[in-house]
């Protein structure tokens, strides 16, 4: 090859490097800034009430991760008791710093005194810690926990907090709420993620008299999936897998972080006879700080009698 060639050859790979650098850091821009905060509510309607009964407006939040400074995610969760839920239902990771719990009951605002009920996710316990967040696409942060037994994070606090307006912890209980007029039979595990499930302690049939039976979790795992399903719960709730947090165009979700398979990692679909909602979460890892394709969002399922 000739000298010019080699030069020309090189001037081409320059070029197609620095554009390549360049998406690359739109890109990350994008993702970081933008579409970090571009939030959206999510709107369902979900026909599994008995004929002639009144709508239930459910609120579904889930993985805020919160710290003090972010005002934008804040003021827009205030915002939601304008869509006027009648229940909401959190599943959890809503901390990501010690001093959040106040800005968290902050953005929760009005929302406290309509009915709710909770549970927690890891991250309301164990701190976020800097890795490497490719690790995702072959492992599941399970792991992550092996050695961390002591929480750090004050999710008592978090906890009574939010009990403290009437909002029930589901965290391995059941228990019952008015909303909407409807008596609401529900029942909860806390993460299965740090294996603080325990199903046996809500295990049995859920309250057939109720007029609509809610399972909450933190993170989708089939097999408790299953059990909600198996003892009447009509529509399950969870979170924890970002929606995928970084997928795809005409792909999607590349990762869940959990047992359930991609095309459920958000958004509604069935577990056998029970509606299945997983919340694409709101919020990111501070050390992770980027969603793409997959915008951070609040979902509200509207219940509805059956046809």
């Amino acid at each position: 090859m000739t000298a010019s060639r080699v030069g020309r050859a090189l001037r081409v790979a320059g070029r197609t490097a620095a554009i390549t650098g360049a998406i690359g850091v739109a890109g990350v821009a994008y993702a970081s800034v933008i579409e970090r905060n571009w939030f959206r509510l999510r709107r369902y309607e979900i026909p599994l009430l008995a004929p002639g009964s009144p709508r239930l407006r459910v609120l579904h939040l889930s993985d805020a991760h919160l710290t003090p400074g972010r005002r934008m995610l804040i003021d827009w969760i205030r915002g939601l008791d304008a869509h006027e839920p009648d229940l909401v239902v959190n599943t959890g990771d809503s901390l990501a710093h010690p001093d959040a719990v106040g800005p968290f009951i902050d953005a929760l605002g009005p929302l406290l005194e309509r009915p709710g009920a909770f549970v927690y996710g890891s991250n309301d316990l164990f701190s976020p810690q800097p890795k490497n967040p490719a690790r995702y696409l072959w492992r599941s942060s399970k792991a992550d926990y092996r050695k961390r037994k002591v929480p750090d994070l004050p999710w008592r606090e978090l906890g009574a907090a939010m009990g403290a307006s009437g909002w029930l912890d589901l965290n391995n209980h059941k228990g019952h709420l008015k909303a909407g007029g409807l008596d609401v039979a529900l029942a909860g595990i806390h993460d299965s993620h740090i294996k603080l499930d325990r199903y046996d302690a809500v295990a049995g049939p859920a309250d057939p008299a109720a007029d609509v039976r809610l399972g909450v979790m933190h993170s989708p795992e089939p097999a408790n999936l299953d059990r909600f399903t198996d003892d009447g719960y009509q529509l399950l709730l969870a979170g924890h897998t970002h929606g995928g947090q970084l997928c795809l165009p005409f792909y999607g979700t590349l990762v869940t972080n959990c047992g359930i398979d991609r095309r459920r990692a958000w958004g509604l679909s069935r577990n056998g006879a029970s509606w299945l909602h997983v919340s694409g979460g709101l919020g990111t890892s501070p050390y992770a700080p980027v969603r793409f394709c997959c915008r951070p969002e609040a979902s509200l399922l509207d219940l509805v009698p059956r046809a």
